[in-house]
């Protein structure tokens, strides 16, 4: 028998509504999220991923956020139904996220002991040495001289260090969905692929599902099981990455896919996307 999904998106609409007009934000987004899988969802800025992301725990400002259409289904209950405190129960306890800028994420005048340690005592109120539970956690994500570092500022830290604080802080509190929503956008190449593996290594050891946003193709293959492709607030394409890769369906993935650079080319421009023709077509 089958494991019931981590998370199931169904026929979910955003929109945001100011003094400048309307904007259809997230139109018709479906999608779901088995244990242990890992989802990418993949496309351009201003396409709609990361309101997708946030709107999964209503963390979007209502107003100017409006959700329109659709539930989310966490445990079998709707997101968009929920008190606050059944939502602050699901926001870094069953679903937990990590940013693309850790250094605007962390609290400048707090060290990673307070940050953590908050996170692990409002979730996790049975554990008693919090410390060692932090200490276990820096040392899980690579951190070096995880006991030194309980004393660390983020200004101390580098940006790769940051980044794999705030996966400690995320993954402490024993998330079924870690929501990683451009994890390794201000990190150079190298500290890119660690982090990446660093969430995938750690995805297999707790069982835990992952929902990935990215702009960049490149970093899909050997990350993702499947993909969801996202072109002005719709999903425009699903599958096994691996078919969606070999064999893309429409055309807004084509022409994404022929973005990613490619060595042993003599290709001197990259394709540009065509938006009106793209939409034009469906």
């Amino acid at each position: 028998m089958n494991e019931p999904n981590v998370i199931e998106v169904e026929n979910l609409g955003v929109r945001f509504e100011s003094e400048s007009g309307v904007v259809d934000a997230v139109r018709g987004v479906s999608l779901r999220i088995g244990k242990g899988e890992t989802l990418a969802l993949v496309g351009e800025s201003g396409s709609g991923k990361s309101v997708t992301a946030l709107a999964l725990t209503r963390l979007l400002p209502e107003p100017p956020a409006k959700f329109v259409s659709g539930r989310i289904l966490v445990g079998g209950e709707d997101v968009l139904k929920m008190s606050r405190a059944q939502l602050r129960a699901v926001r870094g306890g069953r679903i937990a996220y990590v940013f693309q800028e850790p250094s605007t994420s962390l609290n400048p005048v707090f060290n990673i002991r307070s940050q953590i340690g908050e996170a692990i005592r409002l979730h996790r109120p049975e554990v008693k040495d919090v410390d060692a539970e932090i200490i276990r956690w820096l040392d899980r994500v690579g951190i070096p001289d995880p006991a030194q570092r309980l004393r660390s500022y983020p200004h101390e830290l580098s940006g790769g260090m940051q980044q794999r604080a705030m996966i400690a802080m995320a993954l402490s509190c024993n998330p079924d969905l870690l929501v990683a929503d451009e994890p390794t956008t201000a990190l150079d190449v190298t500290t890119q692929a660690q982090i990446l593996e660093q969430i995938q290594r750690l995805r297999r050891e707790i069982g835990m599902a992952v929902l990935l946003i990215t702009h960049n193709f490149g970093i899909v293959k050997g990350v993702a099981d499947r993909v969801a492709v996202m072109f002005r607030g719709r999903i425009v394409e699903q599958g096994e990455t691996a078919r969606v890769l070999a064999e893309p369906q429409h055309p807004y993935t084509r022409a994404l896919i022929a973005c990613i650079p490619r060595l042993g080319t003599n290709q001197r421009r990259l394709p540009v996307i065509d938006h009106e023709a793209l939409a034009a077509e469906g």
